[in-house]
């Protein structure tokens, strides 16, 4: 058995299909993990999702921002915004199946026997194993209520914090998760969150943002890291513990896929439209 790792997909369907096949995947006994951003941006939105979801219990994904915001604009809490070409899939007779299926993913999963944690957009330095843990749990089993649009998905563009504390209360815990599993890059001197700056590590002159993952981390110190997201730093991260999978595919560039057991990354370009 073989684990594979892909990194953001974003509707890139046809350059997904390739490179898994460039690794003759095989369902029956391979398992696909993929860092999350399933939908937008690319083309193949619909059969990405019906792809991952007829994988059943070969495939693990953790949620990315992009997969929290189809749900929002399912619930029509947000509007889609045309560049991310979700046209055929919210036209399709499977949109409510698939997001029931989106909606049981969770923030984060775990490979217990080779210590490895993946996430969408990393792990704060100062949580721990247990930390993420629970405060994952409380967002899976928030989106798995039936009432998570009105309790979480509307609350999540209006409310939280940018900043973990303890005295935060359920509803902030809950946001600033979602906040730092699927949308961190940078972090403040104080760890706060920063969401304005997107460009990579080597390009940011802000002396008072850094990366998260080039802190000191709880979790990387016992953990492999696996996380997408961050499409600038292309990879490129100076912890062989740390595993960036976002190449930027959607942008032009290529869709990565990490084999864990050989420690081998297999890329695919970005095809060119005809």
């Amino acid at each position: 058995m073989a684990n594979y790792f892909v990194g953001d997909i974003q509707g890139c369907f046809d350059e997904l299909t390739l490179l898994l096949s460039k690794v003759d995947f095989n369902p029956s006994q391979d398992q696909l993990w993929a860092v999350g951003d399933l939908v937008a941006r690319g083309p193949g939105s619909l059969p990405t999702l019906q792809y991952f979801k007829a994988l059943d219990g070969a495939a693990n994904v953790s949620l990315g921002n992009h997969d929290l915001h189809l749900m929002a604009v399912h619930g029509k809490i947000k509007r889609a915004n045309p560049k991310d070409k979700l046209e055929a899939l919210l036209a399709s007779s499977d949109i409510d199946s698939l997001i029931g299926w989106l909606r049981h993913q969770p923030l984060h999963q775990e490979l217990p026997e080779h210590s490895l944690v993946m996430t969408h957009a990393g792990v704060p330095p100062h949580w721990d194993i247990s930390t993420l843990r629970g405060e994952s749990k409380r967002v899976t089993q928030a989106l798995q209520a039936p009432d998570y649009q009105e309790a979480l998905l509307e609350k999540m563009y209006t409310s939280g914090s940018n900043q973990w504390h303890s005295n935060m209360d359920e509803l902030e815990r809950k946001i600033y998760c979602i906040n730092a599993l699927t949308r961190m890059r940078f972090l403040h001197s104080d760890n706060s969150l920063d969401f304005d700056c997107k460009l990579s590590p080597a390009e940011c002159k802000d002396p008072d943002l850094t990366p998260w993952f080039e802190l000191e981390g709880k979790i990387n110190k016992t953990h492999t890291l696996v996380f997408g997201h961050w499409a600038a730093v292309m990879g490129k991260v100076s912890s062989s513990r740390i595993k960036a999978l976002d190449t930027g595919c959607c942008w032009g560039e290529y869709l990565t896929l990490w084999h864990l057991e050989t420690d081998e990354k297999i890329t695919q370009n970005k095809l060119k439209k005809s």
